[in-house]
Parts: C-alpha cells; structure tokens; sequence
C-alpha cells in the first residue's frame, strides 16, 4: 500500500506543474494534498477525480486559502470533513476517510510565523487537536494522519536550528506538544522510524527566499503520523524531489497490505 502526502500551495498551481501526470504514475492507493487553495468550483474535472481515484475535499470558506483533500484508490465507507470547531473548520483543516478499520487523514496544522497572532491561534488549534489525537488512537483503528503539521519536531529536522529557536514552527512549546504524541499518546512518526538519523535528505519544505532549494537550507515539516499497528507495517519512504510541484516536496511511504 502506498500512501503520498503532498502540500501543493495551490492545486490549480501545481497542476500546471505536472503533479496530476506524476500522480498518475504512482500507483498510490491514497494521496493526501493540502493547501488546495481552491474552492469547488475552482476544481476541474482531473483535480476533482483523477483517473482511478476517488476525491474527497474540505474547502476552506476564504477563497485561495488553505483546505485539504485526499484521493483514494477505493470509494470511502465514510468521510468526515473538519474536528467540529467552527473556526478551525472554516479554514479547511482536516479530512478523513475512513474505508474498514483504515482511517486516512489529511492534515494542514496552521502557521504561526506571519504574526503573533496567528502564533496564538496555532496553539489553540494544537490544544483542541491535542485530545482528539487521543481519541483517535484509543478508537482501535488503524490510522495515518498525513500532512504538513508546521513543526519541525528535533534539531535534525532543518537545517539551521540554531537561529530558528525563536521563529514559529521550530519553538519549544511545538517541539514539546509533538513530543507528547509520540512519547505520551503513542503515536508513531513513520519517517523517523525508517530513518531514525537522517538529516539533509529529511527536509520536505524550503523557503522561496534566497537560495534555500538551491542550497538545501529546508525544514521537515510534512510527516505521516500512525498507530504503533500501521506505523510498523512501513516498508520504505522516501521524499520526492525529482520534479518540484511547490514549495514543499511529497512524502511517499510504502506500507505491506
């Protein structure tokens, strides 16, 4: 089973970048987007329904903002469509689909680094997910949350850690709430698993400024978070940086059936 999770910074922007003819070569059973940007009428035909998938979105209400999707080999048992808070919703923050005791989850955790005050609301999101992360790995489900989370969870997840302590995605309040998923909750962090050690070759998003593709200066910020069951079914994982569809790069992960 493969599943792909990819920021797009626009699916209308990555679409004329090729992501749907690379998509088609994948043979992934579910691809996790964020950062659709779009509204449903913005979605041609391709974006909505790739050939042999199945899509799912959840839009946000402000137009070229945010929202998230997933596309799925099989028709879903069930989807649900944001966490039931009336703010983080409106901005097209979480999906699930749910097809057997698999749940798929497309995630796009906020950023804080345009101002305090979305910093602010950042924490509030991370506080409200924080239990229905619990919830979730009580449920006895298999699931895998997919996304861009916006932290960078340990000093070897970017490239210069030393002068981002300060800055939004890299502070030690986000740090720690990351760790208590994996160390209290029980969650597993599926690349960190396969590739407990890896540095330069880790990082799935690079700012547009200066030189920062160029010069590999990235973050990893975009991961696929599981139940212990799932998580240890992960075969392989790799970042795809052949092609560039955005500013971040997909995650894929191969799991056995």
């Amino acid at each position: 089973m493969r599943i792909i999770s990819a920021n797009l910074n626009g699916i209308r922007s990555a679409t004329t970048k090729g992501f749907l003819d690379w998509l088609q070569t994948q043979n992934a059973d579910f691809v996790c987007v964020q950062e659709l940007k779009a509204q449903a009428a913005d979605m041609s035909p391709a974006m909505l329904q790739p050939e042999g998938l199945f899509g799912y979105f959840h839009y946000a209400e402000k137009k070229g903002y945010s929202g998230v999707g997933i596309y799925s080999k099989q028709p879903a048992d069930k989807v649900i469509e944001g966490l039931g808070y009336a703010d983080i919703d409106s901005e097209g923050r979480y999906l699930e689909v749910q097809i057997g005791n698999l749940s798929v989850i497309s995630l796009y955790l906020p950023s804080g680094s345009s101002s305090e005050e979305r910093q602010m609301i950042k924490y509030s999101v991370m506080e409200r997910f924080y239990p229905h992360l619990s919830t979730l790995i009580a449920s006895g489900r298999d699931v895998v949350i997919c996304g861009d989370w916006n932290i960078a969870h340990q000093q070897i997840d970017l490239k210069n850690w030393r002068g981002n302590q300060k800055n939004s995605g890299f502070l030690p309040e986000e740090r720690a709430w990351m760790s208590e998923l994996f160390e209290e909750q029980g969650w597993v962090d599926v690349y960190r698993r396969l590739h407990p050690d890896a540095t330069d070759a880790c990082y799935t998003w690079w700012s547009n400024r200066g030189q920062a593709w160029a010069n590999n200066v990235g973050w990893r910020i975009d991961y696929q978070v599981a139940t212990p069951h799932f998580a240890s079914k992960a075969l392989a994982t790799r970042i795809y940086k052949d092609q560039r569809f955005s500013d971040h790069a997909p995650l894929i992960v191969d799991y056995s059936d």
